[in-house]
């Protein structure tokens, strides 16, 4: 029996692991890939506080779990396949299961697709939805990032360090990232940015050779030769397993202020229903559902 089970090990999960392994709870953390989340597709995290300089996602992900099991959290890589809920709940993996008094819910978002013609069959072969993890297989080519937020503009000033050109297809008519990073954007001399572009196709033999798209304004079909195209057009959450909760109609799941998504249940991170989704926000999200499910099991123990 545990008294805590998270699903998730991103910065909220690992940030309620830490609360709630020092607070002596028997902590069960369930992640279905890797530790870290989208944070792992960050090279430069700048605006985290306490890092002037910036932090690595990869290494603020190490540290973050390394000090989860100092408390004693113990971390699994499994995939989970049911949940049975009540005064306790139950979690299924393939092959075996977990009991616990209480839920927290911190599976963050996944990338979103194009969904375009040619974007499946190129994966691994020129379609990319990480700058950090594939820019330097694309060292002297063109390549394109399709988006215009802050990701989008993040990651393609990070691959105009390996690019010879890139060029950031966004279907708008002015960017949404932060101004700080469209700064670095237009400062760069290898990068173009092409506005009111609608995706359309992705082409190639064995490996992308350019793309297709519409100019939303002159409504003329136009193409760009290129060795790969990044997708950061946004996220939807991870919360396909959880359909029980109450959700908002994007799928992220509704929380009151101390993350409570029902009767020993919380929710925390970017999986949940908010306004700002970063890591610092994440992280605070993570510290107050442990210190929910704390406060809640104690005051179950009185009943």
């Amino acid at each position: 029996m545990h008294d805590v089970i998270i699903i998730g090990a991103g910065p909220a999960g690992l940030s309620a692991a830490i609360y709630a392994a020092r607070a002596k709870l028997k902590t069960l953390v369930i992640e279905r890939q890797n530790c870290g989340g989208l944070m792992l597709l960050t090279d430069l995290i700048e605006n985290y506080p306490g890092f002037p300089k910036g932090v690595n996602g990869f290494d603020l992900t190490m540290d973050l779990e390394a000090q989860a099991k100092k408390f004693g959290a113990e971390i699994l890589i499994g995939q989970i396949i049911k949940i049975e809920t009540g005064k306790i709940k139950t979690v299924y993996l393939k092959d075996k299961k977990f009991e616990t008094k209480t839920l927290i819910f911190a599976a963050g978002t996944q990338i979103k697709e194009l969904g375009i013609k040619g974007e499946q069959e190129f994966i691994g072969k020129g379609v990319s939805y990480c700058a950090v993890c594939d820019a330097p297989f694309f060292k002297g080519k063109d390549v394109v990032v399709i988006g215009g937020a802050d990701s989008a503009v993040q990651e393609a000033v990070y691959l105009a360090k390996f690019a010879k050109q890139v060029f950031v297809l966004y279907r708008k008519q002015a960017l949404r990232a932060n101004k700080i990073l469209q700064e670095k954007l237009f400062a760069a001399k290898n990068i173009k940015v092409v506005y009111n572009a609608l995706p359309k196709e992705i082409f190639g033999v064995n490996n992308v050779e350019g793309i297709k798209f519409l100019d939303t304004e002159s409504q003329q079909d136009c193409m760009l030769f290129c060795g790969g195209v990044f997708v950061f057009i946004g996220q939807s959450p991870n919360s396909s397993i959880c359909q029980f909760l109450n959700l908002d109609d994007n799928g992220y799941i509704i929380t009151d202020e101390n993350m409570k998504a029902g009767e020993g249940i919380f929710a925390c991170g970017d999986i949940r229903k908010k306004e700002l989704r970063q890591i610092v926000t994440a992280v605070a999200d993570g510290a107050q559902a442990a210190v929910s499910a704390h406060q809640f099991i104690e005051m179950s123990s009185l009943l």
